[in-house]
């Protein structure tokens, strides 16, 4: 399977760069950063650390697009939209990591999936999308007495909050108890708040340092407190997760998937 890496200057594009190389069924076939980026011209392989492999960082994604047969995606909001267009002309596998997309975003994303598979996570590690089942479960067997509260921390240089992670399990501690996360998410708390609603589910967000991702579900009863919690220790994990997205995608017909799918979860 022939993979363009788009924002393949940044550090999960030069990751990803390092697991389509290494990975048996799946050749680079493109890399692609913003139009100005330093990057451009150089060698995809020294760019990720690897040896050369004669293929060099562009900024036109239409010429890397019509070579490949799917593209893995961790950029921005805006930028991911324009990709998903491009998919979709092309009929492409397109997997998505960005997080911080707005609805209207995910609008735009479903209208491209009738014409490319998109497959498309908050996260796409194993252990998070394991997690995220184990908090569906939990929350579906546990009544409203006990309260729901999300912990997450990353790196001070995260821009969007609470974290893609953080709403991913947030919508499946709301799936399990058949509510709206949109109707029970309280995302910031500042002064005089009153007591904790009940049947809410809250969300803590810190940043710092170098933390590539932390993540704990508490579930909080009378007198007992159940802890789901997944740390992430390398940002492989992503990239790896993200590849086999994209394999499992291609041969699926064209269509919005997520980890799940992926996964058989």
């Amino acid at each position: 399977m022939r993979l363009v890496v788009v924002g393949a200057s940044g550090r999960m594009g030069r990751m990803l760069i390092q697991t389509v190389v290494g990975t048996e069924g799946c050749t680079l076939a493109g890399a692609v950063a913003r139009e100005g980026s330093a990057a451009i011209g150089e060698d995809a392989g020294v760019l990720a650390g690897l040896p050369p492999l004669g293929l060099a960082v562009t900024d036109d994604p239409l010429r890397a697009f019509a070579e490949a047969d799917g593209v893995l995606d961790f950029t921005a909001p805006a930028t991911t939209v324009f990709y998903a267009e491009l998919a979709a002309q092309a009929r492409l596998v397109h997997v998505v990591g960005t997080t911080g997309l707005s609805a209207d975003d995910l609008k735009k994303l479903d209208a491209a999936s009738r014409h490319a598979r998109i497959v498309r996570s908050g996260n796409m590690s194993l252990g998070v999308n394991l997690l995220a089942g184990l908090v569906r479960k939990v929350a579906a067997t546990l009544g409203e007495e006990f309260d729901i509260e999300i912990l997450e921390m990353h790196h001070r240089h995260k821009v969007d909050a609470p974290s893609g992670t953080a709403l991913l399990l947030g919508k499946a501690a709301a799936e399990g108890r058949a509510v709206a996360l949109a109707e029970r998410k309280v995302a910031v708390r500042d002064g005089h708040t009153g007591a904790r609603v009940p049947g809410t589910i809250g969300f803590a967000t810190l940043r710092g340092g170098s933390v590539v991702g932390e993540h704990s579900v508490i579930f909080a009863g009378a007198g007992e407190r159940i802890e789901l919690t997944h740390r992430a220790e390398d940002r492989g994990i992503f990239a790896r997760g993200a590849v086999r997205a994209a394999l499992w995608a291609f041969p699926q017909k064209p269509g919005l998937y997520d980890m799940d799918d992926v996964l058989g979860l």
